[in-house]
């Protein structure tokens, strides 16, 4: 007899998330809001106005001690001794292989202290793997179930949270945090996101989450602010080429493979997967991930092939309607030759081909 599934955890904010009808669904073994209001008004909102999404359910983990950098160094790609305190780095955590065990972004807290946060569905095999490889005088703990996280991300983002915070944010530069009083609480302001827009991620305890979620919420119903769910914030990281874990980043395919050479730094010494990466930087790669358009009528979704001439070159990672754009989009790993802008070819839907061409990306980027 199978033994039954684990029941889904729930974030801080479960029961304000079912008081507000959202529609929820099993996300990365967690019970997560998918929709409020619809994805396409729910996206419209990020890129017009804001867009409030809870990521609690993501992961948190520390390293405190003399050897914390060195232990950051050895397990990630990029190049965390440049960070300085209150930065914010795009990382990797990557195989022997070069492959990606996660990404993830970096916090410099202090030259002792720094913090990761993983995907919510790989805490437990990421937090694992990072405390089997550290080394030296340094604490690694799992913060996960000790943190909250809600994203405020659109152009109005900045002017909402203002209203509930001492901290100066428009002097927190893209890519950095501050610590500071959010709502009276102890918290970390990051001015990070997920979906291509400014915006800040704030860290805080999970028992005052359900305030600072309604707070934001009546704060920001003058500027047209609205909860969000994973439909959106799915469509949005895709409009901005922002890398998933479990489809366009795994364990099969390298950083260079999948067009994240920038936040790989072969010269900053050891780390896990350096010599693989080295030798493929070296020899070039076989295959690439690209972004493209559907010049044909059809949606590309995960796992359709990507075909060129009758001949398999590929398959499709993420796809989907652009709402801001209105057009059909995608990402998804061909065959080097294949991968240059302008490069026209066809995704298979239901077996029927359908045109497509690799364009450049991101598809959307916000104007600074």
């Amino acid at each position: 007899m199978s033994a039954p599934d684990a029941p889904l955890k729930l974030t801080p904010l479960n029961a304000v998330h079912r008081k507000l009808g959202a529609k929820m669904v099993p996300f990365g073994g967690w019970d997560m809001p998918v929709q409020y209001s619809g994805i396409l008004e729910e996206h419209k909102a990020v890129r017009g106005a804001a867009g409030m999404f809870d990521v609690s359910h993501m992961g948190e983990v520390e390293f405190r001690g003399p050897a914390a950098l060195e232990a950051v160094q050895r397990l990630t790609s990029n190049d965390a001794s440049r960070l300085q305190v209150g930065q914010v780095q795009y990382s990797a955590l990557t195989t022997e292989a070069g492959t990606f065990v996660d990404d993830l972004t970096v916090y410099k807290f202090a030259d002792d202290h720094y913090l990761v946060t993983v995907n919510a569905s790989n805490i437990d095999k990421d937090f694992a793997w990072m405390r089997e490889r550290t080394r030296g005088n340094v604490e690694v703990r799992n913060l996960s179930d000790e943190t909250a996280l809600i994203a405020l991300q659109g152009p109005k983002a900045i002017e909402i949270l203002q209203k509930l915070t001492p901290l100066d944010l428009s002097g927190i530069k893209y890519y950095w945090s501050a610590r500071g009083k959010v709502l009276g609480y102890d918290a970390v302001a990051s001015r990070t996101g997920y979906t291509g827009e400014d915006g800040f991620e704030v860290y805080l305890k999970p028992q005052q989450a359900p305030a600072l979620w309604n707070a934001l919420l009546e704060a920001g119903r003058p500027f047209g602010l609205l909860p969000c769910g994973l439909g959106a914030r799915d469509t949005l990281r895709l409009e901005a080429k922002m890398a998933l874990y479990g489809n366009d980043i795994d364990d099969k395919h390298t950083l260079l493979e999948a067009d994240l050479a920038w936040i790989l730094k072969l010269e900053k010494g050891e780390f896990i997967g350096k010599a693989p990466l080295a030798q493929q930087k070296a020899q070039g790669v076989k295959r690439k991930l690209v972004g493209f358009e559907m010049t044909g009528r059809g949606i590309a979704r995960s796992h359709y092939k990507i075909v060129k001439n009758g001949q398999p070159i590929g398959e499709v990672t993420s796809g989907g309607p652009a709402p801001w754009l209105n057009k059909n989009i995608g990402l998804g790993y061909v065959a080097a030759e294949h991968s240059a802008i302008g490069t026209e070819f066809e995704v298979l839907i239901r077996d029927n081909p359908v045109a497509a061409r690799v364009v450049q990306t991101p598809f959307y980027k916000r104007k600074r």
